[in-house]
């Protein structure tokens, strides 16, 4: 009776309250997009494609429903560009370089260099094609592992998911209190602060090169701030995905992998100029704090932990 009851409520079409709530996010979208970023035509890929999912069958619709917390996080991100993080307080350039050089600097030929620099003179092809490859895993792994828990644990799925948005809008905290260049920007432009920098590739154009393509010079030309380089939140995903890969033990092999993707990362980011070291740390550590805190708050058995029951009941 039980399972006759869940199937049949399975089937139910849209409510037309559901369907107006739809369509109200959806404009609305629009057009606050089109006032603080401007018409772009990602924003009507998302809609059309949120729409599709939530109205073409049942399971879809539970799918994108938990996926919304991710195009929470992406409209967030895309709206950084409206209000950069520079306007409200001032961009650490040199201070944070010197304070690389040393904590971590690298003995080369009778000078010191930052880990940056010393592989900017000692790159390799094969270095320069792994770090690409492990940077451009840093959406797509945690993405794909979500659609794997949504599909054997939704519970777990949700976790994932409310955990990867808060490490998030720490990290967004930290972008706004501690303005940062990265390291390809010293290199380009000194100390001195240009707002209007736009992105850059970095070291990532070495596997452009190689490959005869523009894959990182479309990424980056989408950035939405040069100087929120602190944390590397590159750095925290990948964690993020390991942590829960052992909570939910999937098995050395499946650890093995995430953890050698994680390393990965953060070696790339660093080889290719993206990130300091100390950028690293600190997205390890945003990690870090954002699964410690998300756990207690679900230890209080309080509000928070009710709205996740509510949340898993409704993709169930």
């Amino acid at each position: 009776m039980g399972t006759t009851t869940a199937v049949a409520g399975e089937g139910k079409g849209v409510s037309r309250k559901n369907m107006f709530i739809v369509a109200a996010l959806s404009l609305g979208y629009l057009l606050l997009s089109y006032l603080l970023v401007g018409f772009k035509t990602d924003q009507l890929v998302l809609v059309g494609l949120a729409n599709l999912l939530y109205f073409v069958t049942p399971i879809t619709r539970k799918f994108i429903t938990g996926f919304s917390i991710f195009i929470v996080f992406w409209v967030l991100y895309d709206y950084m560009k409206a209000f950069p993080n520079y306007w409200f307080n001032p961009v650490h350039i040199e201070d944070l370089y010197n304070t690389e050089k040393a904590l971590f600097g690298i003995r080369s030929s009778g000078t010191l260099l930052t880990p940056n620099e010393f592989w900017l003179q000692n790159s390799t092809a094969f270095l320069d094609v792994m770090s690409g490859v492990f940077y451009l895993s840093w959406i797509p792994v945690p993405l794909a592992f979500a659609g794997f828990l949504f599909f054997r644990n939704r519970r777990q799925f949700i976790y994932f998911s409310l955990t990867f948005l808060l490490v998030n809008l720490l990290g967004f905290v930290v972008y706004y209190l501690y303005p940062a260049a990265p390291p390809w920007y010293v290199q380009l432009f000194g100390f001195e602060f240009i707002a209007t920098t736009p992105g850059n590739t970095a070291g990532l154009v070495r596997f452009d090169e190689f490959f005869g393509i523009t894959v990182f010079h479309s990424l980056y030309a989408k950035g939405s701030n040069v100087f929120a380089a602190m944390p590397s939140l590159h750095s925290a995903y990948p964690l993020l995905v390991f942590y829960y890969a052992l909570k939910n033990r999937l098995g050395l092999s499946a650890n093995i992998l995430f953890g050698i993707i994680t390393v990965g990362i953060w070696f790339a980011a660093v080889y290719t100029s993206h990130h300091y070291v100390l950028d690293v740390l600190a997205g390890i550590v945003c990690a870090s704090c954002g699964i410690l805190l998300f756990n207690w708050l679900v230890a209080r058995k309080g509000v928070f932990s009710r709205g996740i029951d509510r949340f898993v009941a409704a993709i169930s």
